[in-house]
C-alpha cells in the first residue's frame, strides 16, 4: 500500500511538473511573439494616414440649443465644440504595436491622440444622449446615439438606450438594424452588446 500510495504521489507530481513546464514555455512563446512584433513595430516606416476613417461630426444634428440651463449639457457641448476640429479615428480593438505595424513608429503618437479624440467623442455622446433623454428630448437623444453607432461605438450604454428609445417608439425592427453594426465590433464588449440586443428584441440566438 505504501509503494502504491509514494507511486501515485509521484505520477501526481510529475503530471503536475510537465503540466507547469509546458505552460511556462507557452508563456515564454507568447512573450517572445510579443516582442519580436513589438521590435518589427518599432522598425516600422511612417506610412501615409490619408487613408484613415477620419470621423467628421454633423454639427447640424446635434441639439446645441436643449437644456441650456444644465451645466453637465453645457460641458457635453463645449466638448463637442473642442472635438469638431480634430482628427478623430476609431482604433478600438488595436494595440500600440498593431498601429506601429501598419501606419509606421514614427505616427503612434498622433495616432493615439486620434484614438483619445474618438474614445472622448462617444463616451461624451453617450452622456449627452441619456441627459437629453432623461429631459424628455428622445428623439434628439436618439439621433446622438445613432450617430455613436454609425463610427462604431462600443459603449454597450450606447446601444442599451438605444433599444429603449426604439421600443418606446414603437419601432423595435431598428433593433436588427443594429446587429450589423455590433457583430462586427473588434471589442471587448461586441458580446455583451450583441447579448443586450437579442435582450431588446426577444431573441435567444
Amino acid at each position: 500500500m505504501n509503494l502504491l500510495l509514494f507511486a501515485s504521489t509521484f505520477a501526481l507530481a510529475l503530471a503536475i511538473a510537465i503540466t507547469s513546464k509546458r505552460n511556462v514555455k507557452s508563456r515564454a512563446a507568447i512573450e517572445q511573439e510579443f516582442w519580436e512584433r513589438e521590435r518589427a513595430a518599432n522598425n516600422t516606416r511612417r506610412k501615409s494616414l490619408d487613408d484613415l476613417a477620419y470621423i467628421r461630426l454633423p454639427m447640424e444634428i446635434f441639439p446645441m440649443d436643449l437644456l441650456p440651463d444644465d451645466p453637465k449639457v453645457e460641458d457635453y457641448r463645449q466638448t463637442i465644440l473642442s472635438l469638431k476640429e480634430l482628427p478623430i479615428v476609431n482604433f478600438t480593438g488595436l494595440t500600440n504595436t498593431d498601429l506601429k505595424l501598419r501606419y509606421g513608429a514614427p505616427n503612434i503618437n498622433l495616432l493615439i491622440s486620434y484614438d483619445q479624440s474618438y474614445t472622448l467623442l462617444v463616451r461624451t455622446l453617450q452622456q449627452w444622449a441619456q441627459a437629453l433623454y432623461d429631459g424628455g428630448y428622445s428623439n434628439e437623444a436618439c439621433q446622438l446615439l445613432e450617430f455613436s453607432v454609425s463610427t462604431g461605438t462600443d459603449v454597450s450604454a450606447t446601444y442599451r438606450l438605444l433599444c429603449k428609445i426604439y421600443q418606446e417608439q414603437d419601432t423595435p425592427e431598428k433593433i436588427s438594424a443594429l446587429y450589423l453594426v455590433a457583430e462586427t465590433l473588434n471589442s471587448a464588449n461586441q458580446k455583451t452588446i450583441v447579448g443586450i440586443l437579442q435582450e431588446a428584441d426577444g431573441s435567444s440566438a
